[in-house]
C-alpha cells in the first residue's frame, strides 16, 4: 500500500486529494498547524475525518518537517499548503512569503536530507503569470508576479525546479488556475458570490457588494483538478504542467451565472464597491492546458459557468437537507 503524506490538507484541495487518494488505495496522512485543536470542517464534510493520520506542523519550522517525513515515510508527498488568499497577501506580506516560500524550501531540504525515494508534487499558481496581455499561457510563459501571494508562489516554484535539477529529487510543479469547489471558505470572492445569491433566494435583502466585476478568470472545479495532481506523480518523470479548463469567463459572468442558477437576475442585487479593488490585479488570466491533455490524459468537464451552476446547486441542496432535518 502506497503512502501518500498532504501538507495542507485541512483546505479544499487537500480535502478532495485525500478522497481520492483513499479511493486509490493510498494510506493518507495529512498536516495541519494545529491537528488537536482543527476541526478539518472540509474532511468531515466529506466523510473523512476518521479515515487519516494527522499531524501538527509548521512549515516554516525545519524540525516539524523533519519529525513528520520520519514518522510517516511516505512515497508521495503532496505540498498544498501556505497562505492561499491573493487578497490577504496584501496585508500580511510577510508572513504569505514565509509559510509559501520559506515553508516549501524547508519542505524540499527535508527530503533531501532524508535521502528516502519520494516523489513531491508541489502547488503552484496561474499569478505567477501575472498579465500576459491576454494570451494563453503555457509552460513556458515566464513569470511576472503582480501580488506578495504570486511572488511568494513563483519563489517555491523555482525552489522545486531547482532541487529537481541539483539534486535529482523526483519533484514537479502544477501551475493551476483558480479552482472552486463547495469547500471554499467565504473569503474568496466565488463563495461569496455564491453563498450570497443562496440567501437572496432564500428571502434576504441583502446587497452583495464587489470589487472589480472586469476582471476575468479560467475557474475550474477542484475536484478534477486534484486528479491531475495525483496524475502528475504517476508519471515517470517529474515535470510542471499547466491545469486548467481553457475557457475563462469575466466575474460579471460568473457572478451572472451564480445568480441565475438561484433564480435571480444579479443587477438587481449587486453593487460595484471601489474600496474592494486590489491594489495591482491581473485583468486576464488565460491558460492553455494543452500539455496536461497530451501528456496525463487530463481535461477539465466542468467549465467556469458550470461551476458557478453547481456550487449555487449543492448550496442550495445542503441548506434544504438542513431544513429538513431541523
Amino acid at each position: 500500500m502506497k503512502k501518500a503524506l498532504i501538507f495542507g490538507i485541512s483546505g479544499q484541495d487537500g480535502a478532495y486529494l485525500a478522497r481520492l487518494l483513499l479511493e486509490e488505495g493510498y494510506q493518507v496522512a495529512g498536516t495541519s498547524r494545529d491537528a488537536q485543536m482543527s476541526s478539518f470542517r472540509n474532511l468531515a464534510a466529506l466523510g473523512l475525518r476518521d479515515r487519516l493520520a494527522l499531524y501538527s506542523v509548521t512549515l516554516t519550522d525545519f524540525r516539524s518537517v523533519l519529525t513528520v517525513l520520519t514518522k510517516v515515510e511516505p512515497d508521495e508527498i503532496y505540498h498544498l499548503a501556505g497562505q492561499s488568499s491573493v487578497g490577504l497577501s496584501f496585508e500580511q506580506p510577510v508572513e504569505t512569503f514565509f509559510s509559501i516560500g520559506v515553508g516549501t524550501l524547508n519542505l524540499l531540504e527535508a527530503v533531501r536530507f532524508l535521502g528516502r525515494p519520494v516523489r513531491l508534487y508541489n502547488a503552484s499558481s496561474s499569478d505567477c503569470f501575472g498579465d500576459t496581455g491576454g494570451e494563453p499561457a503555457t509552460e513556458v510563459t515566464p513569470f511576472s508576479p503582480r501580488s506578495p501571494y504570486a511572488v511568494a508562489k513563483a519563489a517555491a516554484h523555482f525552489e522545486v525546479a531547482n532541487y529537481r535539477e541539483a539534486y535529482n529529487l523526483v519533484a514537479c510543479s502544477g501551475i493551476l488556475l483558480n479552482h472552486e469547489s463547495p469547500l471554499r471558505p467565504p473569503r474568496f470572492v466565488t463563495q461569496k458570490i455564491v453563498a450570497a445569491a443562496c440567501r437572496i433566494a432564500a428571502g434576504s435583502k441583502e446587497r452583495l457588494r464587489l470589487g472589480n466585476i472586469e476582471v476575468a478568470r479560467d475557474w475550474g472545479y477542484a475536484p478534477e483538478y486534484v486528479k491531475a495532481m495525483w496524475a502528475m506523480l504517476q508519471q515517470d518523470a517529474p515535470e510542471d504542467y499547466v491545469i486548467a479548463t481553457g475557457q475563462t469567463i469575466t466575474l460579471r459572468e460568473f457572478t451572472a451565472e451564480a445568480f441565475a442558477a438561484a433564480g435571480l437576475d444579479w443587477r438587481d442585487h449587486v453593487d460595484v464597491d471601489p474600496s474592494l479593488f486590489r491594489p495591482a490585479d491581473i485583468a486576464v488570466s488565460r491558460a492553455n492546458p494543452a500539455k496536461a491533455h497530451a501528456r496525463l490524459g487530463w481535461r477539465a468537464t466542468l467549465g467556469p459557468g458550470e461551476v458557478a451552476r453547481a456550487m449555487v446547486a449543492h448550496t442550495r441542496n445542503h441548506h434544504a437537507s438542513e431544513n429538513t432535518a431541523s
